[in-house]
């Protein structure tokens, strides 16, 4: 069998290493039959990172308490891990920053040492950083936990012809691992020194959210290289690697727990049992950076819970089927659908207005809509969005009777619904919320508590009152950690009003979009109801009041 098929078809819980040691050995043994096939093999794999250390890369893990499961064993990617060295090869040729969140013990550590060990074999002349807050997590001997003995024990288990002419204690030292046939090195930097030596092709920050002095560190890292990718964990919101994060500038790239093929829901559960503290679990397994901050309105475990809710609970979606368009133009702010089917988020995009306007934009929600088969959506009609009325009603009329989609307007900003029906016994939804923004936000933490509530706490709720959100929806990592960032407060006259950008961080375009779908349905006319009414308002607009009249 190949070894692609072998990787295809590897059960990471239950791994079975022979096979791939089993063709390593026969094609080491054609590498030492065929010595000039040296230089193509690197040039093929100079584009294919991934196949070198697949083909070749070990690694050890000490947590491996499997008597059939070896501590050292063959490096075999997950598609997330081959994804993230696509992703880390093209920002370095293409000289740009990024950023990498992650899970705790997902792995980073020693794909980035694996990578950064497989560019210095295969190209010339680079100069690779590698920082952390403190001397031991770069680089202590012996110490597999720091990062450069990492790289020591990867580029020792591979076959000789693939070192680099590396060799243990003569071409490394502290801080230094050296490749003599290439010119290439790693070398390690730690606290405010990050940075500091000199120039670097690429320069990866480990646990960047819990630098002591992380401006210090910026300051001197921009002038020490064009591509600097920080590695971390959430750390909260007020960091540098936060703000970022978040900035919209900087591109970023998500590794969660769900990515990591060892790990399901019953992994998950049991450490939350083990952690048994809610901020750190949100921090450190949910990838959430307001877990400590006060006020959140979707708390990260309730937002756990409610993942594959429909399925857990044994709940067939039924009900209402309509989207929720939150709308940008051609700023940073993505536009993001939201499809709703019933207690279910059916479907997830997010594009850039880019070079295009919100007329093309409305036409790719009307396709996702036809594609779905919906005949409804809400859009946030305040601000970059009241156009849209005008470019639904163009699009509406291209399109064959009886297949109107009806546009409904959200304005956030307006009164809320229902407002003499009461939220406790003693406040009605007027006194309680400042504008329907809140209101729907306080709505959609209902479905995700009482999910929590009926998954968690075993107690029976309405399960239309719920929420699901499938664990594979298209941006699902993205989304999860948007729906945890809003906060709330109560104004000075004791209303509720909701922070969808704490601390100044990037708009969370997707958990908008949801907010928006499940916001709490406006009076509207029927749908059928919509074409009679457009051409009354067509009839005004081109023929007059009188025509108006007479219908």
């Amino acid at each position: 069998m190949k070894l692609t098929e072998i990787i295809e078809n590897f059960d990471f819980k239950n791994p079975d290493y022979l096979p791939i040691m089993e063709n390593r050995r026969k094609r080491l043994q054609w590498l030492k039959a065929n010595p000039s096939e040296i230089t193509y093999l690197k040039s093929y794999y100079r584009e294919n990172i991934a196949d070198f250390i697949n083909q070749w890369g070990m690694t050890y893990d000490p947590r491996n308490t499997n008597p059939n499961i070896p501590k050292m064993m063959p490096f075999i990617l997950m598609p997330k891990q081959v994804e993230w060295i696509t992703w880390a090869l093209e920002h370095w040729k293409n000289g740009e920053p990024g950023i990498v969140e992650k899970t705790r013990t997902v792995g980073m550590s020693w794909v980035s040492m694996a990578f950064a060990c497989s560019l210095c074999v295969l190209y010339d002349e680079l100069s690779i950083g590698f920082g952390s807050r403190k001397e031991k997590y770069v680089d202590k001997k012996g110490d597999l936990d720091s990062l450069l003995e990492k790289g020591r024990m990867f580029i020792m288990m591979l076959p000789r012809q693939f070192r680099g002419g590396f060799e243990r204690n003569k071409t490394d030292k502290l801080m230094l691992l050296n490749f003599p046939e290439s010119g290439s090195s790693i070398k390690g930097e730690t606290g405010d020194g990050i940075g500091r030596g000199g120039r670097s092709s690429l320069y990866f920050v480990d646990e960047s959210a819990f630098l002591e002095r992380p401006y210090l560190i910026d300051a001197s890292l921009s002038e020490n290289t064009n591509c600097r990718i920080d590695i971390s964990t959430p750390n909260g919101l007020d960091n540098s690697f936060a703000e970022r994060r978040h900035s919209g500038k900087v591109d970023v790239f998500t590794f969660h727990w769900r990515d990591d093929l060892r790990r399901d829901q019953a992994w998950y559960d049991a450490k939350v049992l083990q952690i048994d503290n809610p901020v750190i679990v949100a921090q450190e397994l949910d990838i959430n950076y307001s877990a400590s901050k006060e006020g959140v309105v979707i708390p990260s475990e309730w937002i756990q819970a409610a993942v594959d809710a429909h399925i857990k609970l044994g709940i067939e979606p039924t009900g209402i089927k309509k989207g929720g368009w939150d709308v940008a133009d051609t700023g940073k702010d993505k536009n993001a659908f939201c499809a709703r089917h019933g207690i279910l988020i059916e479907h997830m995009e997010e594009w850039s207005g880019v070079n295009g306007d919100i007329l093309e934009s409305t036409y790719r929600v009307f396709a996702i809509c036809d594609k779905l088969k919906y005949r409804s959506f809400d859009y946030d009609a305040d601000g970059l969005g009241a156009s849209v009325r005008g470019d639904a009603r163009a699009a509406n009329a291209t399109r064959y009777p009886g297949t109107d989609i009806s546009v409904i307007p959200f304005h956030g900003g307006g009164a809320v619904i229902n407002p003499d029906d009461m939220v406790t016994e003693d406040r009605r939804n007027s006194d309680f919320f400042v504008n329907l923004k809140a209101q729907a936000w306080w709505s959609l933490r209902m479905r995700f508590r009482n999910a929590y509530r009926a998954i968690v706490e075993k107690i029976e709720v309405d399960p239309d009152s719920i929420i699901s959100i499938p664990s594979n929806l298209p941006n699902f990592n993205k989304l999860i950690g948007e729906l945890s960032q809003p906060t709330y407060k109560m104004n000075n006259v004791g209303k509720l009003l909701i922070d969808k950008k704490p601390d100044g961080v990037a708009s969370p375009n997707m958990a908008d979009s949801v907010m928006i779908a499940f916001a709490p349905l406006i009076p509207q006319i029927d749908w059928d109801d919509a074409a009679f009414i457009r051409e009354i308002e067509t009839n005004y607009e081109e023929g007059g009041i009188s025509e108006w009249e007479s219908l």
